[in-house]
């Protein structure tokens, strides 16, 4: 191989959107630190004195930075990818730097607010990594959406468990140097990466062992969870020394960076019939991406007219013929218009179209997907948000294991949401928000379960909830894509991540703590009366008031949450009836 040889090698390597892709992965893998949160809490609550009221205060100056994410997502239509990944790194280091000057006393105590913002501040870093990953990828990838982005989105859900094993393989001397990790260690790995994660005309480099590819991935996300969950439960169950520790993170982190073989291996060992691929005639959709005056509407006048002259018929034909016949028809419209004969008139978009945010928030589709994820996605943040409470109020003293299981449930579910979304849509043709539903059941009955009170309901409840919770994130943003299309959809997915606030503002902080303080009074009070029974003069702590036992705290709630997933199928379902013509035009079958 000649040094010229070699140089294209790297070019083409550089540039491919697998590279891109896994490089996308690995800024996913270190991005979900507000996953942390629940891990660094204890730390700034010690050290700051706090009660736990201002600890959820900090909580939801977290989940508010994990969710607002319009700016990001309005920014990267201005800014190129590697410029919104540093705004992130810079508000990530800033943020939770300060909360570390503080925790460590080198900066002295600031008030409540102030620690708020730097959290809000920090964890909306996150927003920006996330934004500039998907967005690049999904670019890259327009025909592999679900795959793209439940893998994505799953490595962000695993990154607390991945920073978590990293940390304790440094055997730091105190629980501040966590905090010091989450401000540094993501901007590290960011920088290194920002300038490779970038839209690279992916969508023209489709090859035969793309499947493969794909299958390797997802081999590697069910390897990545087990042996994760494997090392969480030896590290509860033994006493397992630092060598061993450190050789278990070790072969973690040669897990995350396996994936780089599928672009080495594309780009310097395939042979040049993959590369005549890339240059095969491009699908609808890719001319689509490719063709910049369609992005811009200067064809979509004559589209109007298209959708008033067709006949009904038209609709039920096979997918080679409608377009045969759409085409024809939009030439004669070309024809008439160079002549005169045909006024054309500007329309606004319709489903699977390039809308606007403006645009779609006056869409009915829109507000069926943001309100059924409050409903659900809602539901299941503030499960996970509740899970160390939940596992303190059945009487386990070490909660980790039970926030690290559902960590990985939720990675898990992201991974095979995306799987399982994708196959339904272009194996069987009906509209993505099928999945929904099905995993807005999944959660209902984990929730149902729990309510119950039946044998091992923590366990079930961690897993079914997870599972529900992250295909939510796999399936949503991949169906905003298609119905709503690519040019803002970074406003678009950031838009609708505010679902999970909203959600967990009104059932957190509303429903569960509500019905969490009533029993935890009514325990007070019952203790109380034993203790002055017992023995005149003795005061019950002023903590303990803030305590309830049993799985009676939690039943409740988590049968309100039922109710309001059920709700939420059957708004998935009605999208799904509106949306049905919208996938037989994407995936080419029909619904007549």
């Amino acid at each position: 191989m000649t040094m010229l040889d070699l140089r294209e090698k790297f070019n083409a390597f550089v540039h491919n959107r697998w590279l891109v892709f896994v490089c996308a992965m690995w800024v996913q893998s270190c991005a979900g630190i507000g996953y942390l949160f629940g891990s660094i809490s204890p730390v700034i609550k010690s050290t700051m004195g706090y009660d736990q009221r201002q600890v959820a205060l900090l909580g939801v100056a977290k989940d508010l930075g994990d969710s607002i994410g319009f700016i990001a997502g309005s920014l990267c239509e201005v800014f190129p990818i590697w410029g919104l990944m540093l705004i992130g790194v810079v508000q990530n280091f800033v943020g939770y730097g300060v909360v570390w000057l503080v925790v460590t006393q080198k900066l002295p105590s600031l008030p409540l607010w102030v620690l708020c913002v730097c959290i809000f501040v920090g964890t909306n870093g996150e927003t920006y990594f996330n934004t500039g990953a998907l967005v690049s990828c999904v670019q890259n990838f327009p025909k592999n959406r679900g795959p793209i982005v439940g893998i994505l989105k799953g490595f962000a859900g695993l990154s607390g468990a991945i920073l978590t094993q990293i940390y304790t393989m440094l055997n730091a001397p105190d629980a501040s140097a966590l905090v010091f990790m989450v401000a540094v260690g993501p901007s590290m790995v960011v920088i290194a990466l920002m300038f490779i994660v970038r839209p690279v005309g992916g969508h023209k480099q489709n090859r035969p062992s793309d499947n493969s590819s794909f299958f390797f991935t997802f081999s590697l996300c069910l390897v990545l969870a087990a042996y994760l969950l494997g090392v969480l439960l030896l590290e509860d169950l033994l006493d397992l020394g630092q060598d061993l520790v450190t050789f278990l993170t070790v072969v973690l982190i040669v897990i995350i960076l396996l994936p780089v073989l599928i672009p080495i291996v594309l780009v310097f060992f395939s042979g040049p019939v993959a590369v005549a691929v890339a240059v095969a005639a491009p699908s609808e959709e890719e001319a689509f991406l490719l063709d910049p005056r369609k992005q811009n509407g200067e064809e979509e006048v004559i589209l109007s007219e298209v959708e008033d002259e067709k006949p009904e018929e038209v609709d039920t034909l096979p997918a080679s013929e409608r377009h045969k016949r759409i085409a024809h028809l939009q030439a004669k419209l070309f024809q008439a218009a160079a002549e005169g004969a045909v006024r054309v008139k500007k329309r606004r978009p319709r489903r699977g179209e390039d809308f606007t945010l403006w645009q779609a928030l006056v869409k009915a589709d829109f507000w069926l997907i943001f309100v059924s994820l409050v409903l659900a996605s809602g539901s299941g943040l503030t499960i996970i948000d509740n899970m160390g409470q939940i596992c303190g109020s059945l009487g386990y003293d070490d909660t980790s294991i039970f926030v690290s299981m559902i960590s990985i449930w939720n990675f898990l579910g992201r991974v095979g949401g995306g799987y399982i979304s994708e196959s339904i849509v272009s194996n069987y043709g009906f509209p993505r928000p099928v999945s929904m539903a099905i995993f807005q059941v999944v959660m209902a009955v984990g929730l149902l379960y729990y309510a119950l009170a039946w044998p091992a309901a923590i366990y079930i409840v961690s897993i079914l909830t997870g599972l529900g919770y992250g295909a939510h994130w796999a399936i949503v943003p991949a169906a905003a894509s298609e119905l709503f299309g690519l040019k803002s959809f970074g406003a678009l997915y950031n838009f609708l991540t505010l679902s999970s606030s909203v959600g967990t503002l009104l059932f957190n902080g509303v429903i569960a703590s509500g019905i969490y303080d009533h029993y935890a009074d009514l325990q007070a009070g019952l203790k109380q009366q034993s203790l002055a029974a017992m023995a005149a003069g003795l005061v019950l702590r002023e903590d303990e008031s803030l305590s309830c036992s049993g799985s009676i705290c939690y039943s409740l709630t988590c049968a309100i949450l039922a109710g309001l997933c059920l709700i939420a199928v059957v708004l998935s379902l009605i999208l799904v009836y509106r949306t049905k013509s919208v996938y037989a035009n994407l995936y080419g079958r029909s619904q007549g």
